[in-house]
């Protein structure tokens, strides 16, 4: 599964300005043995909205694996359900994520 990089996506209520910038993202709820491969439009450094047709609870914790497209550098990252429209995906901001994961996001989107 490939995402095309592409220029900012901007919700004004968001604190972040979201990219598209990685490929091959999937998903596991901790807890479960379930790798869920899925797609998720938007990246920023605080987190994602992720496109799925599961409900997943506030405060849920799932694990992400992704790979961004320009560099290639993999993230690995716990990620906290915030917000999820039944239906049509859910918000998750990154809870544990290492300063260079992060840095990498950052640099991504910046550049």
């Amino acid at each position: 599964m490939n995402s095309a990089a592409s220029g900012p996506h901007v919700v004004p209520s968001r604190e972040a300005v979201r990219y598209s910038t990685y490929r091959e993202l999937s998903l596991v709820y901790e807890g479960a043995s379930e790798r869920i491969n899925v797609h998720a439009p938007d990246i920023s450094a605080k987190g994602m909205f992720i496109h799925l047709n599961r409900y997943f609870p506030e405060g849920a914790v799932i694990k992400l694996r992704f790979t961004l497209a320009r560099t290639g550098h993999v993230v690995n990252t716990r990620a906290e359900v915030r917000y999820c429209l039944e239906g049509v995906g859910l918000g998750v901001e990154f809870v544990d994520i290492s300063e260079a994961d992060r840095k990498a996001i950052e640099d991504e989107v910046n550049s």
